[in-house]
């Protein structure tokens, strides 16, 4: 048995795997891959708006270069908007536009089956003898 994704937001199961539209799923990861994005549209949807700094304090182990490669990327593919003050020194905020908000039942999803996975992991650790 064969699943795809329909792009209707269904989930068609064949039994044959004649053609597989894989364009949404590819999409997806090039517009939110990379080690950082998903963590940043997570960032932003749950916590707000934040300056570049708040960021990098935010995720201490991204480097200053990748972030504002990702920040870049996200804004040019729509997700997030970046709006600058005319200050000395300049200020400059990220949040997330209406069509990256469209992300939010996937992050949380993602998070959700990361504390489920967490969890596997600690019961494949326990001992055999525990676990009754």
């Amino acid at each position: 048995m064969f699943g795809m994704c329909t792009g209707k937001g269904e989930w068609a199961v064949d039994q044959r795997r004649v053609h597989v539209k894989d364009e949404g799923i590819l999409t997806t990861l090039r517009v939110i891959g990379g080690k950082w994005k998903p963590f940043i549209l997570f960032i932003l949807l749950f916590e707000g708006t934040k300056r570049f700094g708040e960021l990098r304090r935010r995720i201490p182990e991204a480097r200053q270069s990748m972030l504002a490669v990702h920040l870049r990327e996200l804004e040019r593919d729509g997700l997030i908007t970046r709006k600058v003050y005319a200050e000395v020194p300049p200020r400059v905020e990220y949040s997330l536009t209406e069509h990256g908000r469209s992300l939010a039942a996937l992050l949380k999803t993602m998070c959700d089956w990361g504390f489920r996975h967490l969890e596997y992991l600690e019961e494949l650790q326990e001992p055999a003898g525990e676990a009754e």
